[in-house]
């Protein structure tokens, strides 16, 4: 089969692109540069030009693909993250408009609070993401791959559990809000890389899919394992403090967001089997 894999180069796209190739499958990369595109064809992969806001070269490179794998977010500037979401809305819609199947990333982080989110909750108006999903299955042609707010494993410098570790280092703490009772679900690339596989291999479209092996990981419990690996205190810190700590995590930081991943589990016969996030954690290489 020949995917198409938008955001080939990055820390989910590369791990995408690995088992799709360990797979016996023909791998075509989105490049936005140069040095993207140097990876690409070291990896042994053939590689097509363009970026998310180069719709045209999206659509040329769903058309020459069986399938196409969609988990590039422009992620350079989170300050405009409503930008950053109206665009990857543009290029779902330009990716379903041509590709033959279809498998978009998106996540389950806030979909809802306090009970876990399962594959059948349907995203609310509100809910940034939502509008990509409804658009990726209008078409007929896709799957979405709900992430969770950490996927985690070597190589990730930018996630959200790297950043809670650099606020802990500035600040000399590592910080919980509250009790820290509150649950983050999450996730080994390794594993999403393989339901990302599945999905686009899959007989069947129109699934919500949720990439999550830790269905919720007690937030005072990453803390605690932050603070041990760095040598500093662990400390609770009161709501209003959270965004002076943890800046634009704040409110992901504090909320409660488990997440299921039973009927994924059943449909595809996927199962995680590389360390949760704790066990990464102890493993050591967040902290090298």
């Amino acid at each position: 089969m020949r995917v198409f894999v938008t955001g080939a180069s990055g820390y989910i796209g590369s791990a995408v692109v690995s088992e799709l190739l360990g797979a016996g499958h023909e791998v075509t990369g989105l490049a936005r540069s140069d040095r993207s595109a140097a990876a690409l064809t070291a990896a042994g992969v053939q590689v097509h030009r363009g970026d998310l806001e180069d719709l045209d070269a999206l659509r040329a490179g769903a058309t020459t693909a069986d399938a196409v794998i969609h988990t590039a977010f422009k992620h350079d500037d989170m300050a405009n993250f409503g930008g950053a979401v109206a665009l990857d809305l543009k290029a779902v819609q330009a990716l379903a408009g041509a590709a033959r199947r279809l498998v978009i990333t998106s996540g389950t982080t806030m979909m809802r609070l306090g009970t876990a989110v399962t594959e059948d909750d349907l995203p609310g108006p509100e809910w940034p993401r939502g509008a990509a999903e409804t658009a990726a299955l209008e078409s007929g042609v896709a799957s979405i791959v709900r992430c969770p707010p950490s996927v985690h494993g070597e190589g990730d410098l930018h996630g959200f559990v790297t950043l809670i570790i650099a606020a802990a280092r500035e600040k000399g703490f590592s910080a919980y809000v509250g009790d820290g009772a509150n649950r983050w679900p999450a996730v080994d690339r390794l594993d999403a890389a393989r339901l990302f596989r599945l999905a686009a291999e899959a007989d069947s479209t129109g699934h919500r899919l949720h990439a999550v092996g830790d269905e919720g990981v007690p937030f005072r419990e990453i803390a605690d394992s932050v603070g041990r690996h760095l040598g500093v205190p662990v400390k609770s810190i009161a709501p209003e403090q959270a965004a002076n700590h943890f800046g634009f995590l704040a409110m992901l930081a504090g909320a409660d967001t488990p997440a299921t991943n039973a009927l994924t589990r059943k449909l595809l016969n996927w199962e995680p089997t590389q360390p949760g996030l704790l066990a990464d954690l102890d493993s050591g290489h967040y902290f090298a």
